[in-house]
């Protein structure tokens, strides 16, 4: 984590995997901090498929001039297959050095940070990386770049779905992000007062949910919000709604799969600060040694952490948080 520093005068930035909000915040903010220390900063287009591709620019002032509402990312993102062999990992090395770049910040999920983990360990490009998705699912920081966005907006989406499940006393299974984390579905559930939060996390028997349905109906609740995370392990919305439907036909049930709505827009007040701070402390990490890092926020400091270690440990939902879904579900 801590190592010799080294003479950087050129750094890269990139973003990959997928976009999240606040990916443009993070970039703007690592080329103004790279500015003030008097470094030139490359954008790396289309994340490790663009360096692979020698897809890179130098940037200045006018590359991130009205960037930071914007959501998305404007280096692009895309999955790169070659990156993954050593002949592609070469490639991009040799392109890098094209260009005298000396450090690399990465922005993205696991795959995204492992990439920077395996080039820093073969070719001792120092690396830092910034934890941009919103599923949350990374160890060494609270919170990820993009979560509270794609929070607000499936609340956003949610509280539309209950007028018309009001109107029509239905009960609707709302479906969204997070294959192997809940994080996105307990916020919003609890967000938008939903009747229950299923998560990959906890199995939440089809049984459970029916009695939890019946008591509600007893209670003349007058709409039933069911957030189901897409991965799970009771299955997915529409397979949860069938299940629901077989047991209780009288109810009138509806489905709806919020996708990658989640992904788009612009960042939340939150997000975009967030990203300022990551991205400033990214660069000084670099100068101050800090290599094969991730760096995130918990307790409202800035942290460092092994990228190995992040990708590698579980991040576990807040108990706390699914007892408190619980009580206000009833």
């Amino acid at each position: 984590m801590q190592d010799q520093p080294i003479n950087i005068k050129k750094i890269g930035v990139l973003t990959s995997g997928g976009d999240a909000p606040g990916m443009n915040a993070a970039i703007r903010a690592v080329v103004r901090a790279g500015f003030y220390y008097n470094l030139e900063v490359y954008g790396i287009y289309r994340g490790y498929e663009g360096m692979i591709n020698n897809d890179i620019r130098k940037l200045d002032s006018r590359s991130i001039a009205h960037v930071l509402e914007r959501g998305g990312t404007f280096l692009k993102s895309a999955r790169s297959v070659e990156f993954r062999t050593p002949e592609g990992r070469k490639k991009a090395y040799d392109n890098l050095k094209s260009h005298g770049i000396d450090a690399l910040v990465v922005i993205g999920g696991d795959g995204s940070l492992t990439g920077a983990h395996l080039f820093y360990k073969e070719f001792g490009i120092p690396a830092v990386g910034l934890p941009g998705t919103i599923d949350n699912d990374l160890f060494g920081t609270d919170l990820t770049i993009g979560f509270d966005t794609a929070c607000n907006t499936a609340i956003q989406a949610i509280d539309k779905i209950r007028d018309t499940a009001t109107s029509h006393d239905r009960l609707f299974f709302v479906e969204v992000m997070g294959r192997d984390a809940g994080f996105i579905a307990i916020n919003s559930g609890i967000g938008s007062a939903a009747a229950a939060i299923l998560i990959p996390e906890k199995k939440f028997p089809v049984e459970k949910l029916i009695d939890r349905l019946k008591f509600r109906e007893k209670a003349k609740k007058e709409s039933n919000i069911v957030i189901v995370a897409e991965g799970g392990k009771s299955g997915g919305a529409q397979e949860i709604a069938e299940k629901v439907k077989k047991i209780l036909p009288s109810y009138d049930i509806k489905v709806t799969i919020l996708g990658h709505l989640q992904r788009g827009g612009a960042p939340s007040s939150f997000d975009r600060i967030l990203s300022s701070k990551l991205g400033v402390s990214a660069v000084e990490g670099l100068l101050q040694g800090k290599y094969d890092v991730m760096v995130g926020i918990i307790n409202n400091k800035i942290v460092f952490t092994p990228i190995k270690r992040a990708i590698i440990d579980d991040k576990k939902v807040d108990e706390e948080d699914l007892r408190i879904a619980g009580i206000l579900s009833t």
